[in-house]
C-alpha cells in the first residue's frame, strides 16, 4: 500500500489511518510468493570470501491458501435463488452467465479466496459500466448498462469506518496502467447523513512511488449518492480472530501463525537438496597421474568425465601414498531428510488448520474414505467454520448485484429472494457414508425423507413434501378387487 496514498485520505476526510498493519501484509506476501529475503537469503564462507545464497523454497504459503480455496469455493459450489428471474440475472440458466459469468466470477471468486487467506482480506467492489448520464448523474434506470466486479487484495483495501470488527465505509485503489504510465484509481465508499452509501472516485499518476492527483477520465463521474445502506463492496476475510493490535478491521493470514512451520519446511527442504547437491561422487586422483597440455591446463586419465576427479598430493609415508586413486562417495540421507520434511509439513497443515495429515507422502499406501474422514476431523470443523465467511460474503455480493439491477437497470428481478448457498463438502468429508447414514436415519424414522430430499436433492421443503407425497400415493395403490368382486 503507498502511504501516500494513505496520508492524501487522512487529509482529504480527516481520518487518522494507519500503514502498520501493512507491514505484515507485506510479509505474508512474501511468504505467500515463496521468496522473504530475511530469511531465504543467507551466506556462508567457502575459506576466502563470503557468499550469498538463496534458500530452496516449497512454497507452501502459496499451496495452503489454495487448498483452502479449493476447499472454500469450487465449481461445484451452488447458489440457489428462489426468483427464476433474478437467479437468471445473476448467474444465467446454467450457472454460468448473467452478472457472475460476465465478471468470471467463477474463476476469480476461488483465487480472490486464496488472496484473502494469504494476505487476511480481500474484497470485491462493483461498479457500472455503460450508462447514460443526465446532468452528471446516474438516471433511475440505464438498461444498457453492465455491472462490473472488481477484485482486490489487502494491500489495496484501506479501512475508514469499522463497527464491531466490520469494516463500513473504506477506500479501495486499483491500479491501471495505460500507454506504459501507471495509474490508481481511488474509490471512497462514505456513508452520509441521510445514512446512504456515496462513492467518490480518485484517479492518481504514480511515479517512483510519488503520487500525483489527475483528472478523471471523461467517463467517470466523481461521485453520486447510491440512495441505499446497501454496500457497494463486500469483504472476505478467514474466519479466525486477529491476534495483532490496531488491525483497522483487516482480517488476519490464515499462516500468520505458523510461519516458523513453513520456515521449517524450507530448511527441511534445502537440507534434502544441499545434500543431493553437495553428495556428488569425488574421486582423488595422485598428481602423477594427470597430464600437463600445450597450455598448460591439466588432463585428467578420462577428460569427458574431469568434473569427477580432484588432484591431491597424498602425504609421503602414509597409507594413502600407494593408492593412485581413491573415491569418495557421501551419504544422500533420503530417509532422514525426507522423513523431516514429513514431520515440518505435519507441524504447517496443523497450524493452518488442515489437521495433521493433510500433506501426505505414503510412498503408494492406500487410505480408505472412512480413515481418510477420521483423519481430518480438525480440516471439517474449521472448513465449516470458514464456510459461514464465504457465506456472508456471497449474500452481501448478491445482496448489491440485486439492489443495483433493480434500481440501476431496471431488471425484472425481486428485492428479497430467498438465497441458499451449497458448497461442495465432498473434499472435506465422505459424502457416500454421510448419505448412508441419513438413510439410515429416515428408515428408523428418526428423520423425515422430505428432509432427505432437501439436503441430497438440493429441494425446497415444499416441492420435497410433494415428491414425497407423489411416491407414497403410488406404493399406496389400493391392489383389491373391491367390495363384493369375484375372485
Amino acid at each position: 500500500m503507498n502511504t501516500q496514498l494513505i496520508q492524501w485520505l487522512n487529509d482529504k476526510f480527516g481520518c487518522d489511518i494507519s500503514d502498520g498493519y501493512y507491514k505484515f501484509i507485506n510479509v505474508w506476501n512474501d511468504w505467500w510468493k515463496g521468496y522473504h529475503g530475511s530469511f531465504h537469503d543467507y551466506f556462508f564462507f567457502n575459506g576466502k570470501r563470503k557468499i550469498r545464497k538463496r534458500m530452496f523454497s516449497m512454497k507452501m504459503g502459496k499451496k495452503v491458501c489454495e487448498d483452502w480455496a479449493g476447499i472454500l469455493f469450487n465449481s461445484k459450489t451452488r447458489i440457489k435463488i428462489s426468483d427464476e428471474n433474478t437467479s437468471r440475472f445473476i448467474q444465467g440458466r446454467r450457472e454460468n452467465g448473467g452478472v457472475f459469468g460476465s465478471n468470471d466470477f467463477l474463476v476469480k471468486g476461488n483465487r480472490l479466496v486464496e488472496k484473502a487467506f494469504a494476505l487476511g482480506t480481500a474484497a470485491v467492489t462493483v461498479s457500472l459500466d455503460g450508462i447514460r448520464l443526465s446532468d452528471g448523474k446516474i438516471p433511475p434506470a440505464s438498461p444498457d448498462a453492465k455491472i462490473r466486479f472488481n477484485y482486490l487484495s489487502a494491500d489495496h483495501i484501506i479501512p475508514i469506518s469499522v463497527r464491531n470488527g466490520i469494516i463500513t465505509e473504506a477506500a479501495f485503489a486499483s491500479e491501471h496502467t495505460e500507454k506504459g504510465r501507471e495509474h490508481l484509481l481511488l474509490e471512497v465508499h462514505m456513508l452520509n447523513n441521510k445514512g446512504n452509501y456515496t462513492i467518490e472516485n480518485y484517479m492518481f499518476s504514480c511515479d517512483n512511488d510519488q503520487i500525483r492527483e489527475e483528472p478523471l477520465p471523461a467517463n467517470m463521474i466523481r461521485d453520486f449518492d447510491t440512495g441505499s445502506n446497501i454496500p457497494w463492496f463486500t469483504v472476505l476475510s478467514p474466519n479466525i480472530e486477529n491476534n495483532i493490535d490496531r488491525s483497522g478491521g483487516l482480517g488476519l493470514s490464515i499462516f500468520h501463525n505458523a510461519i516458523d512451520a513453513l520456515m521449517s519446511v524450507d530448511i527441511c527442504f534445502n537440507n534434502f537438496n544441499a545434500d543431493f547437491r553437495l553428495g556428488q561422487k569425488k574421486v582423488f586422483l595422485e598428481k602423477s597421474l594427470i597430464e600437463i597440455d600445450d597450455n598448460g591446463e591439466t588432463i585428467a586419465p578420462d577428460d569427458v568425465y574431469q568434473q569427477l576427479f580432484s588432484y591431491v598430493n597424498f602425504p609421503a609415508g602414509s597409507d594413502d601414498d600407494k593408492k593412485f586413486i581413491m573415491e569418495f562417495n557421501p551419504s544422500l540421507r533420503v530417509d532422514d531428510n525426507t522423513k523431516g520434511i514429513q514431520s515440518a509439513l505435519d507441524y504447517l497443515s496443523f497450524k493452518c488448520g488442515l489437521g495433521n495429515k493433510h500433506y501426505q507422502f505414503n510412498n503408494g499406501t492406500v487410505v480408505t474414505a472412512t480413515q481418510y474422514t477420521g483423519d481430518r476431523q480438525d480440516l471439517i470443523q474449521n472448513a465449516d467454520k470458514h464456510y459461514l465467511a464465504v457465506e456472508k460474503f456471497l449474500l452481501s455480493l448478491i445482496r448489491s448485484v440485486i439492489y443495483i439491477g433493480r434500481n440501476f437497470i431496471g431488471a425484472d428481478i425481486s428485492d428479497d429472494p430467498e438465497v441458499e448457498i451449497c458448497f461442495d463438502k465432498s473434499v472435506v468429508i465422505d459424502e457416500a457414508a454421510e448419505r448412508l447414514q441419513d438413510l439410515n436415519e429416515v428408515q428408523a424414522g428418526v428423520k423425515a425423507p422430505w428432509e432427505f430430499r432437501m439436503k441430497w436433492y438440493g429441494e425446497s421443503e415444499e416441492i420435497a413434501r410433494a415428491a414425497i407425497d407423489e411416491i407414497q400415493g403410488e406404493t399406496e395403490v389400493d391392489l383389491g378387487f373391491g367390495d363384493g368382486g369375484d375372485a
